[in-house]
């Protein structure tokens, strides 16, 4: 029997602020390596043994979610939208009713997206370990053996110790919520508590009767959310309406801490969810210092500190520093004692209670043709970088308030101003008056990169008028 990977990804990532934010969270961030964490869970969820994916996102992530799918080679089973986000348990439940219609003997791999694992091998092991025990009618759930007094996760308390050798299904005792520091020495001491993962196997037919047995009051909206939802641009967008009547919560709460059908796979081959800079520190390696640094960031005479630099503009420099957590990016710096890292989405509130974009939204913007930045903005002017993927394009739009011009300084980019359409290489512009119907398109196999200066009244992104738009937005 194959198994269907259920990817989660709709999480915001503050406590990795600021290279992680609302608009753009951890997932989808190269943060150690050159690859994305949920591209890398898909990889690790894809060939022999697995079916396509099915992914479970929200409608601004949609296009990043295609985009490094289609770059990792990976061909989603279907791509399901939260109007808003409900927690795990409703996403889980509108994916399984999907599989129930679609696929109803494959068993489901729930996953977050944003863990890392460093060996995939073990990692496939101790899936394979629980597939009995999922075929059997268990709810299966994957604990992590520990290596420290953990504070920031939640445990599995398991029927007694793991023991060593091949990994294989024990009975689950109980779910233990994140416990204070003392709590988890003792865990840790006893030998019979794992880290939640959060990561889970089950048979559809399973997690569908458990659903009916402990939390029947979600089936009804999210089944009307299911049947109501529309097929938009290959993507499966849920109902928002009935979605809107599901409880807000967590699939520990609305089954597992509920079932007594329970079995656990420990698993020791190296596990994180980057649940913090620490935990970023840890895994991305420190030398004999206990200094980890970026290429764009260096370190005199430091001692257990980390210092980033997520832009090659720009350089940072630590001098005697210890235990501390340095994160720059070109429009904010995040500069934290080690011992708060967890503290750091706190910071986040901060900021928004003053009103500072910084705490969602990234300098960067993606959108499903590409990105764009502000490099420049002043009373009346902004001028931006756009990066338009090949084969993609703009709406049809125009502005009330701003006129535009657009100097291409890569690519070949098929630009409509009015009636008008042309092309223009690198080095040639063309300028775009206030209220003037204009799209820009990529017909070529290699990005356009154009500069565009904007000048009027009102700069913001709402200022836009859409008549034509290849990606069905509103």
């Amino acid at each position: 029997m194959k198994i269907t990977p259920l990817l989660l990804c709709g999480g915001s990532g503050t406590r990795l602020w600021p290279l992680s934010r609302k608009s753009y969270p951890k997932q989808f961030v190269p943060l150690l390596g050159e690859t994305t964490l949920f591209q890398s869970t898909a990889g690790r969820l894809s060939g022999q043994g697995f079916n396509a994916p099915l992914v479970v996102t929200n409608t601004a992530f949609r296009f990043i979610v295609v985009e490094q799918l289609a770059t990792a080679g990976i061909d989603p089973s279907a791509i399901m939208i939260e109007p808003e986000g409900r927690n795990t348990a409703p996403a889980i439940l509108a994916s399984a009713l999907w599989l129930s219609r679609n696929d109803p003997d494959t068993l489901m791999l729930v996953a977050p997206s944003d863990h890392v694992v460093p060996d995939a091998e073990a990692f496939h092991q101790a899936i394979l370990a629980g597939v009995p025990a999922a075929e059997s009618g268990q709810l299966v759930t994957f604990g992590i053996t520990p290596d420290r007094p953990e504070t920031g996760y939640g445990y599995l308390e398991l029927d007694g110790p793991p023991g060593e050798g091949k990994p294989e299904a024990h009975g689950l005792k109980r779910f233990v919520e994140k416990p204070d520091e003392a709590t988890a020495a003792k865990m840790l001491a006893s030998g019979n508590y794992l880290w939640n993962a959060g990561i889970f196997l089950f048979s559809v037919k399973t997690i569908l009767e458990a659903f009916e047995t402990h939390t029947p009051e979600l089936i009804g909206p999210v089944t009307e959310a299911l049947d109501q939802g529309e097929c938009d641009l290959g993507f499966l967008r849920l109902a928002p309406g009935p979605w809107a009547g599901a409880a807000d919560e967590s699939i520990d709460y609305a089954v597992m801490e509920k079932a007594d059908n329970l079995s656990v796979v420990p698993y020791s081959g190296g596990w994180s969810d980057l649940g913090g800079w620490d935990a970023v520190w840890r895994e991305g390696g420190v030398d004999d210092r206990g200094v980890g640094t970026s290429g764009h960031a260096t370190a005199i005479d430091c001692d257990n500190t980390l210092l980033r630099s997520e832009d090659s503009s720009l350089e940072v420099v630590g001098i005697g520093l210890k235990d501390i957590i340095t994160v720059a990016m070109p429009d904010a710096v995040l500069v934290a004692d080690a011992s708060r890292a967890q503290d750091v989405k706190k910071a986040v509130s901060a900021l928004k209670e003053k009103g500072a974009k910084q705490a969602t939204e990234f300098r960067k913007d993606h959108r499903p043709w590409g990105w764009f930045e502000t490099l420049a903005l002043g009373d009346r002017f902004q001028v931006k970088r756009i990066h338009v993927h090949p084969g993609a394009s703009l709406s049809l739009q125009s502005h009330h308030h701003r006129s535009e011009h657009w100097v291409v300084v890569q690519g070949t980019a098929e630009v409509t101003v009015g009636d008008d359409v042309k092309l223009l290489t690198e080095n040639q512009s063309v300028y775009i008056p206030v209220g003037t119907v204009h799209r820009l398109a990529n017909p070529g196999k290699v990005p356009i990169v154009l500069i565009e200066v904007q000048t009027g009244v009102y700069l913001g992104e709402d200022d836009i008028i859409r008549y034509e738009d290849i990606y069905a937005r509103n």
